[in-house]
């Protein structure tokens, strides 16, 4: 949601900050942050991170993959303030490596994906502003989405690029819209966005939340074994009990039958 500057539709810039750009012995200085904090709320916070954690954790095998957000991006050699700062973004063919900032020429390319998390303050420039410019530098795909589900038409909106403009990705009937870039499907999960692997048929989860489903998987299975141990224990008592009553029968019969033998020889 936070960027420092975008451009409006006649390509004037838009400054959104007051950061200086002085250069230092000559140098130009692209600052690491533009002063702003990550989110509008918790609840936007939250989606971003927990979406931030799941791209990362989906192509953390891949090392020609960048899964990032909230960084600074510059998209002019020479002039900070060209700049803005993508809630989360993915460019592939890049590398893994720790960026303090991205900088397209130096990447050798913009983000493929960018996703912005739309709020009260910032629906109207991620639906302008922010959609000319992503459009004009080369992102393949936009998204858009809406934790509150007032600001945006839908809560869920993804654009592809055609021809250097922006084309709306059809959704599905449940809301959900394909990435093409990501091989991945932007989903509504309850209160938040999910991300669905249509190959696998499965959602992509954190980390944290993959641990805690495999430690009640591990836990139900501790249970049923427990279930399953209780139940031999009792069908044994309950094998026990019937030999038992079986030997003590057995003993009752030798009883009788030695009782009428005496009385024959008497």
């Amino acid at each position: 949601m936070a960027n420092k500057e975008v451009i409006d539709e006649t390509g004037s810039d838009i400054s959104t900050s007051r950061i200086r750009y002085a250069p230092t012995n000559g140098a130009i200085i692209y600052p690491e942050s533009d002063g702003k904090p990550m989110a509008e709320t918790e609840l936007h916070r939250n989606a971003l991170i927990n979406a931030l954690i799941i791209l990362i954790e989906a192509f953390k095998d891949e090392p020609d993959v960048c899964v990032s957000g909230n960084m600074m991006m510059y998209y002019v050699e020479g002039d900070p303030k060209k700049s803005v700062s993508p809630d989360v973004f993915v460019s592939f063919g890049i590398g893994k490596k720790l960026r303090r900032t991205y900088r397209v020429w130096e990447e050798g390319k913009p983000p493929d994906f960018v996703l912005e998390f739309s709020s009260e303050k910032t629906h109207r420039t991620d639906q302008n502003e922010k959609k000319l410019l992503y459009a004009s530098i080369g992102v393949q795909e936009y998204f858009l989405y809406d934790p509150e589900r007032q600001y945006l038409p839908t809560p869920l909106l993804g654009f592809r690029l055609v021809d250097g403009e922006y084309v709306t990705i059809p959704a599905d009937s449940d809301g959900s819209v394909m990435s093409a870039t990501l091989n991945l499907e932007l989903r509504l999960r309850g209160n938040t966005l999910g991300f669905y692997d249509t190959v696998s048929s499965k959602w992509l989860e954190t980390p944290a939340d993959t641990a805690a489903a495999q430690a009640k998987q591990e836990a139900v299975r501790a249970d049923e074994e427990a279930a399953r141990a209780d139940q031999e224990a009792a069908r044994a008592d309950q094998e026990a009990e019937i030999r038992k009553q079986a030997e003590a029968e057995a003993a009752r019969l030798r009883e009788e039958l030695e009782r009428l033998k005496a009385q024959n020889t008497a």
